[in-house]
């Protein structure tokens, strides 16, 4: 095959479908691809130069070559998706799964922008007094940054903007009715700021912000024009001297992310930057009506916007989503009917389940199998607090029941479970202190101790809390806690 008509002769489609194969790093074993990005796109390729010759041939009435290139596309259509794409795409896809999400640090956009600020001073000083081409290009270079960082706009929107968007009368200033609903600090931020709109992706008009030290250079830059070398008929801003092209703002802002001293320059690019505004505004409790702005403002349709940018997937699944697995798994969800997830509190380190038989039998003396399940439930609510010099709220005095020894008499399972008289045992004052003193803390902060925080408890309080375990001062703490919020 020496030409691109030859490429797409229905007869040649098996070969171009192994040419494919080879280009991409194909592996016959594992059915993966080692670039199956690039296997897609020659796909896409394919079906433009059939297209392509199809029109060609049909202006120069080779009708035969036409109808080629229209059953080539046929059997594209049935074939390429099974032979490539389905493959290429899985590929392409699981590479992403366990691919980290590199996002900016703060403290290295801080890095970037002191730095900029520094060689921004110092350059604009030096062409206030100077007219020099180099350092036209440098003070360019310099804004051109600037502004792309601190709108997290994409590269090439403000590299292409034109010299006529920023020259234009656009006032910032709001309508007298819009202006009476704004706070007195965005009054003087309408003033503070100017606003160019310029072209964004797919054509949508898109704004950008200039602070007064920009707005500063970029007058500069303008006077400075065609002394420094710019061609009057280079329409852009950024525009190169001695050329009809504009700088690239990709190539300028990872050039000052690798001289500024940040420690992870390779994640300081518009993308990224776009990325962590997106992501980070989900900490904020935006309303709908401020996630369009801040979504219209980034040039993303709120839909993408929702989609992509979010807290990364990992860290809401082991933040979020995993108070709900762990409720399920403690038999707690009841407990946390009508909150959000913000709102569940659940300690990871709390493995033994509030409704388990050990627990609900905490203060049994008999065996776990001789109590009742209604005996526990009883168990579990009776637990409570005698008194004492705690200035927090408790419970009505209450106890824990311990069944009585009875005779049991020949009868079915079910009998031997029916409810049995309790004789209670009262928490007395010193237990209550004792507890008080270890764990106030935790009925404060309206936390339930884990096993190995009663433990220590008891450790420390062998002689008050003899007649008392692990799960009595667990139980009575969360009592305590139950007590304060109805208080409350």
């Amino acid at each position: 095959m020496k030409t691109i008509r030859d490429h797409i002769k229905p007869a040649n489609f098996m070969q171009v479908v192994e040419a494919v194969k080879q280009v991409a790093g194909h592996d016959s074993e594992t059915n993966a691809y080692k670039i199956p990005s690039l296997a897609l796109k020659i796909g896409h390729s394919l079906t433009k130069i059939s297209l392509l010759v199809e029109s060609r041939a049909n202006v120069q009435n080779e009708y035969s070559a036409a109808k080629e290139a229209r059953a080539f596309r046929r059997v594209y259509d049935t074939r390429w998706n099974e032979m490539i794409s389905a493959a290429s795409l899985r590929t392409l896809q699981e590479s992403r799964w366990n691919t980290p999400l590199l996002l900016p640090f703060t403290k290295d956009v801080q890095t970037l922008h002191s730095y900029l600020d520094e060689q921004h001073q110092q350059t604009h000083s030096k062409l206030s007094t100077e007219t020099s081409p180099q350092l036209w290009s440098q003070l360019a270079k310099i804004s051109l940054t600037q502004v792309i960082l601190f709108n997290r706009r994409r590269a090439g929107e403000v590299s292409k903007m034109p010299l006529s968007s920023f020259l234009s009368n656009n006032p910032s200033d709001p309508h007298e009715d819009v202006n009476e609903a704004l706070s007195a600090v965005e009054k003087k931020l309408c003033h503070h700021f100017r606003r160019v709109e310029i072209r964004g992706k797919r054509g949508r008009k898109v704004p950008v912000l200039l602070t007064p030290a920009m707005k500063q250079a970029l007058d500069l830059l303008v006077r400075k024009r065609q002394d420094c070398g710019v061609r009057p008929e280079n329409k852009y801003l950024f525009g190169r001297p001695y050329a009809l092209t504009c700088y690239r703002g990709s190539d300028c802002l990872r050039h000052f992310a690798k001289v500024c001293g940040a420690k992870c320059p390779e994640s300081l690019t518009s993308t990224k930057l776009r990325k962590q505004t997106g992501t980070l505004s989900q900490v904020l409790n935006l309303s709908n009506t401020e996630l369009d702005q801040l979504a219209d403002f980034l040039g993303h349709d709120i839909r993408v916007h929702r989609q992509f940018y979010r807290l990364p997937e990992g860290t809401l699944q082991l933040a979020k989503i995993s108070k709900v697995l762990m409720a399920l798994e403690k038999g707690r969800l009841a407990e946390f009917k009508g909150k959000t997830l913000d709102e569940i509190n659940i300690d990871p380190e709390e493995n033994v389940s509030p409704d388990s038989d050990a627990e609900e039998a905490y203060e049994s003396d008999s065996p776990v199998s001789q109590v009742t399940a209604s005996q526990r439930k009883e168990d579990q609510m009776s637990d409570g607090h005698l008194g004492g010099s705690s200035p927090l709220p408790s419970p009505p005095q209450q106890s824990t029941m311990v069944p009585h020894h009875t005779q049991h008499h020949s009868q079915s399972p079910t009998r031997q479970r029916a409810r049995q008289p309790l004789k209670k045992r009262i928490w007395e004052k010193e237990e209550v202190l004792a507890v008080e003193r270890h764990m106030m803390s935790f009925i404060t902060a309206g936390r339930v101790p884990g096993k190995s925080d009663c433990d220590k408890c008891l450790k420390e309080e062998k002689i008050a809390l003899k007649h008392r375990n692990w799960l009595a001062i667990k139980f009575y703490i969360k009592n305590r806690i139950t007590a304060l919020k109805r208080k409350f």
